[in-house]
């Protein structure tokens, strides 16, 4: 059988989720054919320049203008503007014929079936044989949407069902029709987990699939729970937040931004199409979201949902008036006991003793999703699984429904089940019986799930691709100290996983991160610096500075940085490849250790950038040495070098941060030829693994410490300070600021030499830790770490 390639895809509809995905395709690579509809009328402005209907510009208009609005919208679709040159625009009119040069073609229209099946029969003139076709529905049956089509349409047919944002959101839906070849599933599963970076789940055609039928559960059973229990809005949101590995926004604040009538499109067609659930009167809406419906209160898009911003304030909804009031701060002291628990899966068997309202929250909360979760097995997945990793991935949860009753304790759950009055699945009554205490295990490094069909754990399927950390972190151990653990990954090489708070790099990191290079060099071949954390590292421990500049410690101060600096340089000059693997927020002393591997394996969610002019100090591990050393390495015969290293040199005095990984390379962080990116973040240590084995395999050789480093000295030195000076009389910049950037502008310029020479590392990391001293020395930085610590936001002093 010939494989199988994506090089175009055609997307149909370019409302906000065509768009979306339209830009993640581009994302990616493919080239994309995005069409809709033809207008029907001129607007004004046509009308004005003497447009017609016939006109392309017209014709265009409705899915130009929807891209572009897709391209202003934050947080953007696009991991670099120059992306978008992949999509080409077109109508269905003049343009759907092209569709027969693609390799999959997607529906994305509104969500109505009669709608969908004119648009499946006007593509079934023109689409080629053996061409995938599909659906983004969210919850309209598939096996009627192929109704009538050719064998060929139907046997290539199923649901591809995203979340929205595509770009963000890594739940990828697959769900089959009545005829999907087994080969199309195939296809799309792997294609989904290994191009699109997300996670696959194949569902059956049941209401809502998978992730919205429990997600929207668990809202609506907020919805009916939350005046019975006497909470409000506010206090929902503080108990079904981060303290349980929830995104920021939580329930209220998410259903704000997603769309109260989006929530309730969903929860009405679950409510219609599953009378047998026994669940089913809670799909059923309450009379403040009815009410809410009525004023047309949908959140964001109409200004106010649950929330209101009246001016610079955020107001919330009291749902027993109806009306808005100041906000409240919530407290609990159940969640003060959890305030030691790092790990949020261990909080849950804390949360549910809880003696206060939220205590009594947690169990009903708990109770209802796990009794409910246990009904939808067999009905909406045979793999219990497979619930876990759509809620993971469509709703942002750290931990499924399954895993968080694992950590509750599964006769535990069974009992908070039993005391709401509810009832679990017999197969969970049966797994206990058969000696099975829990619903997951793991073995040698692998995850197993129990198998309700076998009444056994079996392997998760597709893990050959992942390294899983937690999975190996006991068993493989080599190093641990207070702020890293140091694992074996095999074959060879080490991995050096941050454990610290926030993954900040202070004293026991830099000592693990030595230690790591020593294990390497001595019985290894290579290493990887990598973990699966929300964020690789946010930088530097600035706490452990601000106590050392305040105790005016500089010595000590002194000590530390050019420990931090030491480090960094054997990253470089170690005799073992090192990789890093960034990704999420990868700040400051983060970034500089990126700044310092043989190469970076980046996850394409990176953001990454030397942030430390927000606390009043410039990069001082060797970010500063390192950005004047590639922009003399970038510096070529003719070129004009003030302005190269005017670029380098602003990249770190605006704190650029690269809002993806692709758009690092654009800084300068990331080396074209040297770094790489990838999409799906769960095989981002894998993929380290293997650079770092085809590097030693190929012949790896200790570096040769630079001594060649052009610095442009008076001649750079006194551009930066004629233009600091000028941004500081306009007001630009504060006179602090000012001082910062001539700092900075002194080492990257690599002093005030009398003319352009070649200098060592050693030189630049001499002149730029005697720079980030004695900004340690001046109150206005000091003003500004402390705001930093305190508030987690800069300072402008």
């Amino acid at each position: 059988m010939k494989k199988r390639r994506i090089n175009k895809i055609a997307i149909i509809g370019s409302g906000i989720m065509g768009s979306g995905i339209a830009c993640h395709f581009a994302n990616i690579g493919v080239e994309v054919l995005l069409l809709d509809i033809v207008p029907k009328t001129l607007n004004d402005k046509e009308k004005a320049q003497g447009l017609s209907l016939q006109d392309k510009v017209v014709r265009n208009r409705i899915v130009n203008t929807a891209l572009k609005n897709a391209l202003k919208s934050k947080p953007n679709p696009i991991y670099s503007p120059k992306f978008t040159q992949r999509i080409n625009t077109g109508n269905l009119e003049d343009d759907i014929s092209k569709v027969k040069d693609v390799d999959w073609i997607m529906e994305v229209v509104v969500e109505r079936l009669d709608v969908k099946k004119q648009v499946f029969e006007a593509l079934e003139k023109y689409r080629s044989p053996g061409t995938l076709i599909t659906s983004n529905t969210s919850g309209i049956p598939i096996k009627f949407m192929s109704e009538g089509r050719s064998e060929d349409f139907q046997k290539h047919f199923c649901g591809t069902h995203f979340f929205n944002p595509a770009r963000y959101l890594k739940l990828f839906e697959i769900i089959p029709g009545p005829k999907t070849d087994l080969e199309v599933l195939d296809f799309l599963n792997a294609y989904g987990e290994q191009f699109l970076g997300k996670t696959s789940v194949v569902a059956k055609d049941t209401p809502a699939f998978i992730g919205n039928r429990i997600g929207i559960f668990g809202i609506q059973s907020l919805f009916h729970q939350v005046k019975a229990l006497g909470l409000t809005v506010e206090e929902i949101d503080k108990l079904t937040g981060p303290v349980i590995g929830r995104p920021k926004s939580a329930t209220f604040r998410t259903v704000d931004v997603v769309g109260l009538d989006t929530l309730v499109h969903v929860a009405n067609g679950i409510y219609e199409n599953c009378p047998k659930d026994e669940a089913h009167d809670l799909f059923k809406l309450p009379d403040f979201i009815t009410q809410m419906m009525e004023n047309k209160w949908l959140g964001s898009k109409s200004g106010q949902g649950f929330y209101k911003k009246e001016g610079k304030i955020i107001r919330v909804l009291d749902l027993n008036t109806l009306e808005y009031r100041d906000k409240k701060r919530s407290k609990f002291a159940t969640l003060e006991l959890t305030k030691s628990i790092d790990n949020v899966i261990d909080r849950f068997k804390v949360l549910v003793d809880g003696k206060d309202k939220a205590g009594e929250f947690y169990r009903k909360n708990f109770a209802a999703m796990f009794a409910y979760v246990s009904n939808r097995i067999p009905e909406i997945s045979e793999e219990l699984f497979k619930i876990d990793d759509a809620m993971k991935a469509g709703f942002g949860w750290e931990h499924g429904p399954f895993q968080i009753w694992d950590a509750v304790g599964v006769e535990k759950g069974l009992a908070l089940i039993k005391a709401e009055g509810l009832t679990a699945a017999q197969w969970v009554f049966d797994m206990v019986a058969s000696g099975n205490n829990s619903f997951y295990t793991v073995e040698n490094g692998a995850t197993f799930a129990f198998d309700i069909s076998t009444k056994k754990q079996l392997k998760i399927p597709g893990q050959e691709a992942f390294i899983i950390l937690d999975n190996i972190r006991k068993s493989n151990e080599v190093f641990k100290n207070a702020g890293v653990v140091i694992e074996d990954l095999g074959d060879g090489i080490l991995n050096c996983e941050f454990r610290s708070k926030m993954n900040t790099i202070g004293g026991d990191v830099l000592s693990g991160l030595n230690k790591a290079v020593d294990l390497a060099e001595q019985n290894f071949d290579g290493l990887v610096i990598g973990n699966q954390g929300a964020n690789f590292s946010v930088g530097a421990n600035i706490g452990m500075i601000f106590m050392m500049a305040v105790e005016q410690e500089y010595d000590e101060l002194n000590a530390a940085i050019k420990y931090f600096q030491d480090t960094m340089m054997r990253m470089r000059y170690s005799s073992i490849p090192t990789i890093a693997a960034p990704h999420g927020m990868t700040l400051g002393g983060g970034c500089e250790l990126s700044l310092h591997a043989d190469k970076v394996v980046a996850a394409a969610e990176t953001y990454i950038g030397l942030v430390e002019f927000g606390v009043g100090l410039i990069p001082g591990g060797g970010g500063s040495k390192e950005m004047a050393m590639r922009a003399s390495d970038s510096f070529r015969k003719n070129d004009v070098e003030l302005n190269i290293l005017q670029e380098y040199f602003l990249t770190i005095g605006m704190a650029k941060v690269a809002t993806s990984a692709y758009e690092a390379f654009d800084l300068g962080i990331f080396k074209h030829g040297k770094d790489s990116v990838i999409v799906n973040k769960d095989r981002q240590i894998a993929t380290a693994k293997a650079h770092a084995k085809l590097m030693a395999a190929q012949g790896y050789s200790q570096p040769v410490k630079r001594k060649d480093i052009k610095v442009l000295g008076k001649q750079a030195l006194g551009m930066f300070l004629v233009g600091t000076d000028s941004m500081q009389a306009s007001n630009y910049i504060s006179e602090h600021d000012q001082k910062i950037a001539n700092k900075l502008a002194y080492v990257m310029a690599g002093g005030d030499l009398s003319e352009p020479s070649l200098v060592t590392e050693q030189y630049l990391l001499d002149i730029e830790r005697e720079a980030f001293l004695s900004l340690c020395t001046e109150r206005k930085t000091l003003e500004r770490i402390q705001h930093m610590l305190k508030t987690g936001k800069p300072l402008r002093n």
